[in-house]
C-alpha cells in the first residue's frame, strides 16, 4: 500500500468502485469519488451505493465526467492525491455494438484525460480497470502474457487501447502502472444487466430466463469483495504490470447456476433460449499466479457462497428491486 492516503476513485457510484471505496476507506484511506451517475442501468442502484458511502467518513463524491477534461484538471488542482484509481468505464460487449463512440470517449479517451492529469500534477499510481474480454479467442486458462490483438467488440478495442495508453505513459512519463483485467464480477447490488443479478431477479418473479445459446457456456465468476481486495492491493509499487484479477475456478456452466439459484430460492426457472450473440465468447477462466506472486492476492468467496449472498440481499431489497430494469 502507498504512504499517503488521498485517492481519486473513477465510477464510484458503480458496482465494483462502491466495494473498492469501503474497503479503502475501512483501510483509512481518504476517498475522493467521482462519478457522471449515467443511466447505462438504472441509476437507484448507483444512489443506493453512494448513499451507503456517504455515510462513511472519509467519503467525498462530485458528480463529474472523465471526458471533461477542464473538470478533471481543476480537481487534480485542488488535491493533491497520491493515486488515482480509474474503474470509470462504459460496460457491456453488446450495448458497445449500438453506440461504439460513447465507449470510446469514456473507457479511451477518458483514460487519456486522467493520465495527462497525472503526469501535470505528478501523481505516480494509476489503478485502471480492464477487462477479460481481451481475451476472445485465446486458450484457457487466460493468462496476461497472451497476445490480445484482435477485440471482437468495440468495448474490447476501448479497454486495450486504454491499456496501450498506459503503457505509453507509463514509459515515458514513469507512471507506476497496475492494470488489472477483471473477470465476470457478481455480488449484492450488482448491475442488473448482468446474469446472476437476471437469474436471481427472473426467477424469483417466475419470469423466464433468456439464456443465449445452449447454456453450457461458462464464465469465471469472481465475488465483488474479493475484487476490491485485488484493487486495493494493486496500489502497491509495480511498475507497469497487467493482473487478471478472477475467480481461477470453474464455477459451471450458466445451466449449473441456475440450479444453484433455483435451490436457493426454492422456485423453478423458465428457460428461454435463443441464438448466441457474435460477440459472445463460449467459455472464460483466469489464471491468476500472477496476482498471487505480485499482490499476495486470490479469491477467498466460492460461487454457492456468493449465490446465496446475492440471493439474500435481493430478497431483503425485493420490494424496491421490483422496479429495477434487466433488460432482455
Amino acid at each position: 500500500m502507498i504512504e499517503n492516503k488521498k485517492i481519486l476513485l473513477t465510477g464510484a457510484a458503480g458496482f465494483i468502485a462502491s466495494f473498492t471505496a469501503q474497503k479503502l476507506l475501512a483501510d483509512g484511506y481518504e476517498v475522493t469519488g467521482i462519478d457522471n451517475m449515467n443511466d447505462y442501468y438504472d441509476v437507484r442502484l448507483k444512489k443506493y451505493r453512494l448513499k451507503k458511502l456517504r455515510a462513511i467518513p472519509g467519503f467525498s463524491f462530485i458528480k463529474t465526467d472523465i471526458e471533461k477534461l477542464p473538470v478533471l484538471e481543476k480537481l487534480f488542482s485542488k488535491n493533491k492525491f497520491t493515486a488515482v484509481i480509474n474503474l470509470a468505464a462504459r460496460a457491456g460487449v453488446r450495448a458497445s455494438m449500438n453506440n461504439p463512440r460513447i465507449y470510446l470517449s469514456t473507457n479511451t479517451l477518458g483514460t487519456l484525460n486522467i493520465l495527462e492529469c497525472m503526469k501535470k500534477y505528478q501523481v505516480q499510481k494509476l489503478v485502471l480497470a480492464s477487462s477479460s474480454s481481451l481475451y476472445a479467442g485465446q486458450s484457457m486458462p487466460f493468462h496476461e502474457e497472451q497476445p490480445v490483438n484482435s477485440p471482437i467488440s468495440p468495448y474490447a478495442a476501448t479497454k486495450k487501447a486504454a491499456e496501450m495508453l498506459c503503457r505509453a505513459w507509463h514509459f515515458l512519463y514513469r507512471i507506476d502502472i497496475s492494470i488489472l483485467r477483471f473477470f465476470t464480477v457478481y455480488g449484492p447490488a450488482g448491475r442488473p444487466d448482468m446474469s446472476i443479478f437476471r437469474f436471481i431477479k427472473w426467477i424469483d418473479e417466475e419470469k423466464p430466463i433468456n439464456i443465449y445459446g445452449d447454456g453450457t457456456q461458462s464464465r469465471d465468476f469472481t465475488w465483488v469483495e474479493d475484487v476490491a481486495d485485488g484493487v486495493c492491493r494493486a496500489l502497491k509499487p509495480l511498475g507497469c504490470e497487467i493482473i487478471n484479477i478472477g475467480g481461477g475456478r470453474e464455477a459451471g456452466s450458466l445451466l449449473e447456476i441456475i440450479a444453484k439459484i433455483e435451490k436457493i430460492l426454492g422456485k423453478k426457472a423458465r428457460l428461454n433460449f435463443l441464438p448466441c450473440h457474435a460477440a459472445d465468447v463460449k467459455e472464460t477462466l483466469a489464471d491468476i499466479r500472477k496476482a498471487k506472486n505480485l499482490l499476495g492476492w486470490e479469491p477467498v468467496t466460492g460461487i454457492d457462497t456468493g449465490l446465496f449472498k446475492c440471493a439474500d440481499w435481493y430478497l431483503k431489497n425485493k420490494a424496491w428491486c421490483k422496479n429495477i430494469a434487466t433488460g432482455e
